[in-house]
């Protein structure tokens, strides 16, 4: 099986290569994809939104082909579960994945609150070459760390603490990563999904 993903960005696709492969699924990229803009206020609207374009770029480019989106993001009870549905577009368009995790921190520290609660979500949509779609999700429980701690993953990883590990995302290794994340556990839904 062979899905095509809905992504620019090079972690997030060669994560989702190594989680699907676990099942024997390659992930493939369409090199003409135009990212649409996310204007739902879910992950999964917008993962379905990113599915539904790829989905028809293929058509127009004559490939009959299944396709996989994913929209995830950290939500920060301290600040209410931003920033959530916009975390990769935190602090404006133009802002590095550094001043992401620098402006996140700040805001966190000047609320005065003490609630390090933090979660990861994932939601994947599969669009079938049928037009068939299938909605999973997955999430992580954790804390925000009170500064940057590893230089592995991306995105936020490297300010997310997951206590049964006792390190951020950004110190442990990609395999530990693909075991408890959720991205893996929205892959282990989604696989589950498609069997039946």
């Amino acid at each position: 099986m062979r899905l095509f993903a809905a992504t620019k960005n090079l972690g997030k696709l060669t994560e989702l290569q190594e989680l699907f492969s676990v099942y024997g699924v390659d992930i493939l990229t369409f090199p003409g994809y135009v990212a649409p803009d996310e204007t739902a206020d879910t992950y999964a609207g917008n993962a379905a939104i990113k599915a539904r374009a790829l989905h028809q770029q293929l058509k127009a480019a004559g490939i009959d082909g299944d396709v996989i989106a994913d929209d995830s993001g950290l939500e920060i009870a301290a600040l209410g579960g931003r920033p959530g549905v916009y975390s990769a577009r935190y602090g404006g368009p133009n802002a590095t994945w550094a001043q992401r995790r620098a402006s996140l921190l700040r805001e966190v520290a000047e609320s005065g609150s003490n609630d390090r609660r933090a979660r990861f979500v994932c939601a994947l949509c599969c669009i079938g070459a049928d037009g068939c779609e299938v909605i999973a999700e997955g999430f992580a429980d954790g804390e925000l760390s009170r500064n940057e701690q590893g230089q592995l993953g991306f995105g936020y990883d490297p300010i997310f603490y997951d206590p049964s590990e006792h390190a951020t995302y950004g110190e442990i290794s990609d395999t530990e990563k693909n075991k408890i994340s959720h991205r893996a556990k929205a892959v282990r839904a989604l696989m589950e999904m498609l069997r039946k």
